[in-house]
């Protein structure tokens, strides 16, 4: 059996094949079948055809010699636009972008793994977010303000002067903030005690190791009476400026105020009385200079109804509630007690009287001016070395950490700094006004109690969370509180008063600037047969007689609001409930 070769047609004439070559019958017969490949993706085919001839000359002058190795003939471009005519584009996605510049391995970088996002970043990611937009906030509501602090946003209800100001009052000064920072006087000798009355009990160390973990429910002290008697009216003082000791008289409670004067936001008022050659500084039958305020100082502005637990009003009056009772708890009450010189001036026979001492020092400013003031201490301790310590006891208090942004329990143990600092950024006249009074009283410690709610909708029931002590003069330096600046206020406050006639006079801060004003009033003004209009009722500070007489009934609406509170919240814990007193 042989193998067909086929038919090898032979061309004299020429290289190459004839031009009609021979198909064997096997391929096809003698059809046209094209050598060039049918798809474009392949890549087999011709690599050269030298059958090609230019269509002249001048063609064959402009071929190049690579025209042998180009396939774009007629036949192809017919088949090519047949194949572009059925080609459709389904991907509409651009190929992506390669790098400008170098080659593309110079800026390919390994693949990044995913950033953890934990609890702990996502919490500081929103608290910034949350600070910065606070920021913004009062950025645009404190622009046209220069005080720093002061917020401008206020509604004229809650912009009111602690006092009203009558027609027939005449403004002998007005003080910007900014005149009383440049002030500055140091005083040259060291405070004399000039009498000690009352008695004090020893402060219980075991408050210092309270923690969140382990909190103490905050007490309630009925039977005893706490005292707020103001300058004229102290027995003592009458007594020493008969006897003339000093020019200038005084309640620590008041020089505090005056020497914090530039940190305060909320207005006050305090009477001032030219006797002769000397000045009495007083406050008014229901002011509210022995209130406390909460979050003074604080951005975020407090609800102005005074039915809303939350408002500044009740956390004012929950707060002095809440300071009575924590500077009687954190004692040893059966224990022994410190008598000073005298007792309680202000107590009768028979009546309890909290622990508290009186301290009446007297200050030397110049030559003819000499300063008594009555400082309080609230406790005794007993130092390594034997000797005693008198202590200053003050509380701060947390209503709702959604309020505040910082949650008590949590952050005391692990960020005590960072509670204190909140703190000094909320209430920096309240802490500074602590501090000037320890200073004043010569405390040689001042403690300061963090007392939280029960529950943040139960504003009668609270714990004790933890104490910590300070030095008076590093907290002062801690807080920016500069004691030269303190007695410079004082000094020139006393200056511009010895040059005003014998009268009363009444010094007020400005509700809506950064400013004082003196105001000279009528010798029966803020008496009873003075026709004035009265604070609101709500607004003052009702007498201690008035709150004993009606204990029962506010203990009462208070137990009830308690325990509804508690029932609607879930909370757990003692549904009995006091009123305040202030």
């Amino acid at each position: 059996m042989g193998f067909d070769v086929g038919v090898v047609p032979s061309h004299p004439d020429g290289w190459g094949p004839p031009d009609v070559p021979a198909i064997p019958q096997s391929l096809g017969g003698g059809a046209s079948v094209p050598f060039a490949p049918f798809s474009r993706s392949d890549k087999l085919g011709r690599i050269a055809d030298w059958t090609r001839n230019p269509a002249g000359p001048a063609a064959f002058a402009a071929a190049s010699r690579d025209s042998v190795f180009d396939f774009t003939s007629a036949d192809d471009s017919l088949v090519a636009g047949a194949e572009d005519s059925s080609f459709r584009l389904v991907d509409a996605k651009p190929p992506p972008r390669q790098p400008r510049f170098g080659p593309k391995w110079r800026f390919n970088q390994r693949p990044q793994l995913p950033q953890r996002q934990d609890e702990e970043v996502e919490a500081r990611r929103r608290l910034a977010e949350k600070e910065r937009a606070r920021r913004d906030r009062h950025f645009q509501n404190n622009r046209s303000h220069h005080h720093p602090g002061f917020r401008g946003n206020q509604s004229s209800s809650s912009a009111k002067p602690s006092v009203d100001i009558q027609p027939d009052w005449t403004m002998r000064e007005q003080i910007p903030f900014a005149n009383f920072t440049k002030l500055s006087f140091s005083v040259a000798d060291q405070p004399e005690d000039l009498l000690l009355c009352g008695a004090v009990e020893f402060y219980d160390r075991a408050y210092d190791r309270v923690n969140p973990k382990a909190p103490r429910r905050l007490e309630r002290f009925k039977s005893r009476n706490f005292f707020k008697v103001t300058t004229t009216d102290d027995p003592v003082i009458r007594r020493l400026a008969e006897e003339d000791k000093a020019t200038v008289f005084a309640t620590d409670a008041i020089l505090a105020a005056l020497m914090c004067t530039p940190r305060s936001i909320q207005s006050w008022d305090i009477v001032v009385q030219r006797v002769g050659n000397k000045l009495f500084f007083d406050k008014r039958d229901g002011s509210q200079l022995d209130l406390l305020t909460v979050n003074e100082t604080a951005q975020e502005q407090l609800p102005e109804n005074k039915e809303d637990i939350n408002s500044a009003h009740s956390l004012a009056v929950e707060a002095t509630y809440i300071n009575q009772n924590f500077s009687q708890q954190v004692l040893h009450r059966e224990g022994e007690k410190v008598t000073f010189d005298e007792p309680n001036p202000f107590a009768s026979e028979g009546e309890e009287a909290a622990s508290v001492g009186y301290r009446y020092r007297r200050w030397k400013l110049d030559d003819e001016i000499s300063l008594v003031a009555r400082c309080e201490v609230h406790a005794v301790n007993a130092d390594p070395s034997g000797g005693r310590q008198f202590l200053t006891l003050n509380a701060l208090n947390e209503f709702d950490p959604k309020i505040t942004g910082v949650d008590w329990r949590q952050k005391l143990e692990t960020q005590r700094g960072a509670v204190l600092a909140t703190e000094l950024k909320n209430n920096a006249n309240k802490l500074a006004r602590w501090t000037a009074q320890a200073l004043l009283s010569g405390a040689d410690m001042m403690k300061l109690g963090y007392v939280s709610r029960v529950h943040p909708r139960d504003h009668y029931n609270h714990s004790v969370l933890t104490v910590m002590g300070y030095k008076p003069r590093d907290f002062a330096a801690q807080i920016n509180l500069n004691t030269a600046n303190m007695w410079g206020i004082v000094k020139s406050i006393v200056d511009i008063c010895m040059r005003f006639e014998e009268g009363k006079y009444v010094f007020v801060k400005d509700p809506a600037k950064p400013q004082v004003r003196i105001y000279e009033v009528p010798s029966d003004a803020f008496e009873n047969d003075y026709v004035e209009e009265p604070l609101p009722e709500e607004e003052q500070v009702r007498p201690l007689a008035d709150v004993d007489a009606t204990a029962q009934e506010m203990d009462a609406a208070a137990e009830a609001e308690a325990n509804g509170a508690l029932v609607a919240n879930g909370g757990e814990g003692d549904k009995g409930a006091e009123a305040t007193a202030a």
